[in-house]
């Protein structure tokens, strides 16, 4: 999906693109939360091993876990401790961002995996965690780095409410993959420094005050000089004795009466 730039007034066409992005937002969430759901859900009721979906640091047969480990879940509350806050940021990263969306989700993806094959403990790494914390980190720096009104906003609610999530890249239970956590931060704040240009940024608004100042040095401009402004043309010669010169004019003779025509 492609987007225009955003406008600061909302217009009829603006209005149904805007529709369109949170159907496009909304769609993709649910579709990454559901392929999870299928996934354990197709786990569970087999009794599929999840060891063999998640990732084993430093061996080959791990290497699949990078592209299968989110889908992989340990429990159902593992799943569901995942389920809300990736529904919540997938959806604010395809609205907000659609096209860099392209590029981090992927790159996230990939990365948090390729950083706990590299670096983590010798145990099976599964869960969607790492891309949640890549997604809430990618939202709150990509923000700041814009500037934009949209992108500020939900880099504030976004740390507002998931911004406990930076204390879990650092370990503090045995069997929570801090790893994940810390590889998926990585990615996220990489993608947000390489993608920050992505989207185009929203037009600036223009306020009342701003439009009257324009006004105002427009006026300004076709006001007449002030006289001490008008360059001398032309200056009374020396001979004047510096006073002025006045002209007598005859007066117009008066013919008598009886040459006067009658009206």
């Amino acid at each position: 999906m492609d987007i225009a730039r955003p406008v600061p007034e909302p217009t009829t066409v603006t209005v149904a693109q805007d529709r369109l992005r949170i159907r496009y937002a909304l769609f993709g969430a649910g579709a990454l939360l559901a392929g999870i759901w299928v996934v354990w859900l197709a786990a569970w009721l087999l009794r599929w091993p999840i060891d063999d979906l998640g990732i084993v640091p430093r061996h080959a047969a791990g290497l699949v876990g990078i592209l299968t480990a989110p889908f992989a879940h340990a429990s159902f509350e593992h799943l569901m401790s995942n389920t809300l806050p990736l529904g919540v940021l997938a959806t604010l990263t395809l609205y907000v961002y659609p096209r860099a969306t392209r590029l981090a989700l992927p790159a996230i993806w990939l990365l948090s995996g390729i950083g706990v094959w590299l670096f983590a403990r010798d145990s099976a790494h599964v869960g969607a965690s790492g891309i949640v914390h890549g997604l809430m980190l990618f939202l709150f720096v990509i923000g700041l780095l814009r500037g934009d009104r949209l992108a500020v906003v939900t880099s504030l609610v976004v740390f507002f409410l998931y911004g406990g999530m930076l204390l879990s890249v650092l370990p503090h239970e045995e069997r929570i993959s801090f790893e994940y956590h810390l590889a998926g931060a990585v990615a996220g704040l990489l993608a947000a420094i390489v993608l920050r240009r992505r989207d185009p940024a929203p037009a600036r608004k223009r306020y009342s005050w701003e439009t009257e100042a324009a006004n105002d040095a427009v006026d300004d401009e076709l006001e007449l000089p002030r006289a001490a402004d008008v360059p001398v043309l032309w200056q009374r010669s020396a001979g004047d004795g510096g006073h002025g010169r006045v002209i007598a004019f005859r007066p117009r003779a008066v013919p008598p009466a009886d040459e006067r025509g009658n009206d």
